[in-house]
């Protein structure tokens, strides 16, 4: 067996970009690994996981073979008639290859081709020293890492994510002579930057996260974020709470600090008076901060910072934590306040003063056309259509307030506060105004993959409304997503009103609300042309320039152009979303292929597909299904479903005609009631009788009558397999 003995590899540099580091350190461990690949070198890869801090990024392979294998190679030479004369004799071309091979002609070895019997030239070399290779394997992998804003230092052309001020390159117990930006490769690190200052000895690679922990620096991720998460929880412990640890902002607290130490901190009770999104926004997104709740759940008044020093005292780091906090605090209070004098009426008129986007109007004139759908969507969920229309109208009145304008991320959020306490809504009552006040939060949801949808009904309504617009206004606007862009977000938008529509359990007829809503973009796109050719022409007859109408030379989007598209675009969605949900693509096909009007209807019948597809009779009838399409299909579009029973002469054509009659007795009901599985499990008996079909008669027959009536008893049995699902995608 190979031997093995560990390798360690540490970049020592300036703070690295926070988001960039576990990425780069994940780069660096895959491409030495992959490097090693490349020369066969073996590698303990499963032991091994990234090292980093924020100013070192470390491989640590507890095993790597200190040598390649046996090098072999073998080299193809001239053909025997081309090597040897008649006599025997080597030729020149063969006494040339011998001799670039350095070996006598006569201790070549030959093989055989296609093309006959040649001679060959096998050699084996023993592998080269893996520490011999490792200068080249460490450029090779810091080369391949995505630097995303390469910087350059000193009087040189070096450039990487930071400065590098150290390298550490040790295989066993010996450091291995190589050099990277200038700097030679040595056994010395660096311990923490302000309770270590001081060089840190690595005898060997196994010793490294040891010796960097007693120099006060935590260089496993892992053990960091423990640290991290730990230290959190207890100091919020200490103030009778518990912290709000959220993933993203752990994930950026874990690159920012070496030997992580929690501190306990509190602003002034009068602050919770904002609200708590705005507060725990700043904290989070602007400190890097972990609030605090209470044992309620409620916002506490304490948070807690976490300092990259651990001092005997940490009241100077907790006054300087709170100190930082409060301007901002301050700021938020200031803005709620101020929009609480204006309120979210007034807010929402000064809407019709802001372009949503160029060929759509103002944003005044996108509410406007949310609420139209608003309306119409309302009544077929339960919900009262004056309200919907009410609270879609104020929808979006909270891009005007100062608080949003700060922390965009509070729209809607922002909005549920200020409809709970705007005198104006009170004809709403308690209720309406606490419904309105909820929907428009939600009509936001989901925000992100993972979130909920909108937990209320009248949010729902808002939120599926608020995406029919965008989508049907994107692609009227021509901004349908390319590539990598898709600056309106519509990606986004279609899979949030899918899952809206099916995790809400509606039952939406989603093509005539796709045209409804065409229809109100088409509007808007008019209105706006209309007004740019008026200015155009009067901008002509000022310079006295004649011109006409046929200066207009956009065509107003038509409800035959784009509904279908954006229909195609929001299945297209949903097709990754039940990919996730582990649902075969083969089962999604089959029911997409229909193009239902309902979503929810959609994904009912997606998960009976998927009982029928474990029944044993499941492929081969979906097999026969594929074969009577392409029948119908090359038959064209003259086939009637109209069965003569006199004309059915062979037994097999008989008993499957009135096997599809008896069939329509049973699953007649079943789909009126959208019994799906039961309506697949009677198809499923069908099987029998289509395969006997097929085993007996001949469909394409000389006589016309007979092969017409053929093909119409085929065409009522492809019209029965198809009402759940369009089973032939089942079909490999």
């Amino acid at each position: 067996m190979t031997d093995m003995t560990p390798l360690l590899i540490e970049l020592g540099t300036e703070e690295l970009p926070v988001k960039a580091l576990p990425g780069l350190a994940q780069a660096l461990l895959d491409g030495v690994v992959a490097a090693l690949d490349r020369r066969g070198i073996a590698s303990d890869r499963e032991a091994a996981t990234p090292l980093y801090t924020p100013r070192r990024i470390a491989v640590l392979l507890p095993g790597v073979a200190i040598s390649q294998p046996e090098q072999r190679s073998e080299v193809a030479g001239p053909y025997l008639d081309i090597a040897l004369d008649a006599d025997g004799a080597p030729t020149k071309a063969l006494l040339g290859f011998a001799a670039k091979a350095g070996v006598d002609w006569q201790a070549l070895e030959k093989a055989s081709d296609a093309r006959g019997e040649r001679f060959v030239h096998r050699a084996v070399r023993p592998g080269a020293a893996t520490a011999s290779l490792l200068p080249e394997v460490l450029r090779e992998a810091v080369g391949a890492m995505p630097i995303p804003r390469p910087m350059r230092w000193g009087a040189h052309a070096h450039a990487f994510a930071r400065p590098l001020h150290w390298l550490v390159l040790l295989l066993g117990d010996d450091v291995v002579d190589a050099e990277l930006f200038g700097v030679r490769a040595d056994r010395m690190s660096r311990g923490h930057r302000f309770l270590h200052d001081k060089t840190v000895w690595i005898a060997r690679p196994a010793d490294y996260v040891d010796a960097l922990r007693a120099s006060r620096v935590l260089v496993d991720p892992d053990e960091r974020r423990r640290a991290i998460v730990d230290g959190v929880a207890a100091a919020a412990a200490g103030a009778g709470g518990h912290a709000r640890i959220d993933a993203d902002n752990l994930a950026q607290v874990l690159c920012l600090v070496e030997w992580p130490h929690a501190v306990l901190c509190a602003f002034e009770p009068a602050f919770l008076a904002v609200p708590h999104e705005a507060l725990v926004a700043t904290m989070e997104a602007n400190q890097k901060f972990f609030p605090v709740h209470d044992a309620q759940g409620a916002l506490d008044r304490h948070f807690v910072g976490v300092a990259n020093i651990a001092p005997a005292d940490d009241s100077r780091i907790r006054q300087g934590y709170e100190r930082v906090i409060r301007p901002r605090f301050s700021d938020a209070r200031f803005f709620f306040v101020e929009d609480m004098k204006q309120g979210l009426v007034s807010m929402d008129a000064g809407l019709a003063h802001v372009t949503y986007q160029a060929s759509l109007g103002t944003i005044a004139d996108k509410v406007s056309r949310v609420a139209m759908l608003a309306g119409a969507i309302a009544p077929q969920v339960g919900v009262d259509a004056a309200l919907a229309r009410r609270a879609a109208q104020l929808s979006k009145a909270d891009l005007q307030s100062r608080l949003v304008n700060e922390f965009p991320e509070l729209q809607g959020i922002a909005g549920r506060h200020y409809a709970m306490q705007d005198a104006s809504l009170a004809d709403l009552g308690h209720d309406g105004r606490h419904a309105v006040a909820e929907a428009i939060d939600e009509a936001y949801r989901p925000r992100f993959a993972g979130d909920a949808i909108a937990a209320s009904p009248l949010g729902r309504v808002l939120a599926i409304a608020e995406r029919l617009d965008t989508l049907a206004g994107g692609f009227a606007a021509g901004l349908k997503p390319t590539g990598n862009k898709d600056p309106f977000a519509l990606r986004r938008s279609a899979l949030g009103l899918g899952r809206s529509v099916v995790e809400g359990g509606l039952e939406l007829d989603l093509h005539a609300l796709l045209a409804l809503a065409v229809r109100g973009v088409a509007g808007s796109v008019s209105s706006v042309q209309a007004m740019r050719l008026a200015k155009t022409l009067d901008d002509a007859r000022r310079k006295g320039v004649q011109a006409t109408t046929a200066t207009a030379t956009h065509r107003s989007p038509t409800v035959d152009d784009l509904a279908p598209q954006v229909y195609d675009f929001i299945v297209d969605r949903l097709r990754g979303y039940y990919a996730d949900r582990g649902v075969p693509a083969t089962h999604f096909a089959a029911v997409a292929a229909l193009r239902l009007a309902s979503l929810h209807d959609m994904d009912r019948r997606i998960d009976a597909i998927g009982g029928f597809a474990a029944l044993p009779e499941a492929a081969a009838l979906a097999a026969a299904d594929k074969r009577i399409r392409n029948i119908l299909r090359k038959a064209g579009d003259g086939v009637v479903d109209t069965v003569d029973h006199a004309l059915l002469l062979e037994p097999a054509e008989r008993a499957l005609a009135e096997a599809v009659d008896a069939l329509d007795a049973d699953i007649t009901p079943a789909l009126a009631r959208g019994d799906y599985p039961a309506t697949l499990a009677r198809l499923a008996r069908l099987r029998p009788q289509v395969d006997a079909f097929f085993d007996g008669v001949m469909v394409n027959v000389d006589d016309p009558a007979l092969r017409d009536n053929r093909l119409a008893l085929l065409r009522r049995v492809a019209d029965r397999l198809g009402r759940v699902a369009a089973i032939e995608h089942l079909s490999a």
